[in-house]
């Protein structure tokens, strides 16, 4: 068993470094070459899909209101992400991807999906599932550690 600790600790480090070399790579060929890969992070958590708060992106990501502002900054400067206004209370500001924003967002998703089909391949229902309970664990384990 400890063999096969051992090797799944090591084999997890080096995906995840692999996977930030890989994106940072990928991103310096593209035509969005000007962000760096916190910058996506940031665009990805952000997301396409519902306009969040700067406070729900932050805390997403695990940073401080003051460090996602100035990546907002920058990502607004660059013409990858908007702020809204709501109509209902001007107070408030919303996140929002711009058509750059979502090209971005549309490749990186591309990507991670392309890696987990990899991942999944040749594996069948059970196994998949093995995984999948796996992965849970290892976020209840993140998730009370953070």
């Amino acid at each position: 068993m400890n063999a096969r600790y051992d090797y799944i600790n090591d084999a997890l480090e080096k995906i995840y470094a692999d996977i930030l070399w890989i994106e940072e790579k990928e991103l310096r060929k593209s035509n969005f070459n000007d962000i760096t890969i916190k910058e996506l992070h940031a665009i990805n958590a952000i997301s396409m899909y519902d306009h969040q708060t700067a406070s729900q992106v932050a805390k997403k990501l695990h940073l401080s209101p003051g460090t996602l502002t100035s990546t907002v900054d920058r990502l607004c400067k660059k013409g990858y992400v908007e702020r809204i206004r709501q109509d209902s209370d001007r107070r408030v500001i919303r996140l929002g991807l711009t058509r750059k924003g979502r090209l971005v967002f549309r490749a990186h998703e591309a990507f991670h999906k392309m890696m987990v089909k990899s991942f999944l391949k040749d594996l069948d229902e059970n196994e998949t599932a093995t995984i999948e309970k796996s992965i849970r664990n290892l976020e209840e384990f993140l998730k009370e550690h953070s």
